[in-house]
């Protein structure tokens, strides 16, 4: 059986995908996917969203304010953090985030972003909840504030991860980070990501969709959808050169050590 480790199924448009909520999830069930993460982005997307997916058992929901959100944003970050630290509290949250840096699409939001950052990690810590990380073109910056604020306390993942091999092992031997891979791993243009999963442990990834955006291969072009998993998994048994029952079995495993509210 497989999780998804993030998704966003309240982004999915039905129309492009063919298909409603209900069917998604019963689509994904089908495919042998046995749980998904749905991930926030905003506080104003949070209750719509935790009310869409309520009826699903096997969906867990995390809350968190997005970098590249941060600066359209009408709440003050002292609001934002009051706001983020009622929600996260909320026992039916299994995660904060997804928070993190991204100076490649806002880099003059970066003192902002920072600020944003440095409270999700805080709220993290005092909830004992781990952390989900977007980070892009930033990479110091962002090891340097999950250090500094000791998120190696509530854990996380570096999700979606296309960043170095480095980093990844900085995560992962300062932080006890996970790293999570998305269908980007299965692009064509992607050998430098395939070449860091391969040397990285395989008790250390979780498997993503990041629906309903980036669907692997062999689903280029359409909606994607966390069903998808699977095709993301094969491409890391592939990479790695061994079964898709480990890297099921393994990475499931990984996500409940991870996620054990889920």
């Amino acid at each position: 059986m497989f999780v998804d480790s993030h998704c966003h199924l309240d982004k999915i448009n039905p129309e492009k995908a063919g298909a409603d909520l209900k069917e998604i999830v019963a689509a994904a069930r089908a495919n042998k996917v046995e749980h998904m993460l749905c991930v926030c982005v905003t506080l104003e997307d949070f209750p719509a969203m935790q009310a869409a997916v309520a009826e699903f058992d096997d969906v867990s929901v995390s809350c968190g304010v997005h970098p590249l959100y941060v600066k359209d944003s009408k709440t003050p970050i002292a609001e934002l953090g009051a706001k983020l630290r009622e929600l996260t509290a909320l026992n039916s949250v299994v995660a904060v985030g997804e928070t993190g840096l991204d100076y490649f699409y806002h880099p003059e939001s970066k003192v902002l972003q920072q600020e944003n950052f440095e409270q999700h990690i805080e709220i993290a810590n005092d909830v004992n909840k781990p952390l989900i990380i977007h980070t892009r073109d930033a990479q110091q910056d962002t090891l340097s504030l999950l250090r500094n604020g000791h998120a190696e306390k509530p854990g996380g993942v570096l999700h979606c991860f296309t960043e170095s091999l480095e980093m990844a092992k900085k995560a992962i031997d300062d932080l006890d980070f996970f790293i999570s891979i998305s269908g980007i791993a299965s692009f064509r243009n992607a050998q430098e990501l395939r070449d860091t999963i391969k040397a990285l442990p395989l008790e250390k990834l979780l498997i993503e969709t990041d629906s309903p955006w980036l669907a692997p291969v062999p689903h280029r072009g359409k909606e994607n959808q966390p069903a998808y998993v699977v095709d993301v998994a094969k491409c890391v048994a592939d990479v790695k050169g061994i079964t898709l029952e480990e890297v099921a079995k393994t990475t499931t495993a990984n996500y409940y050590k991870l996620f054990a509210n889920s």
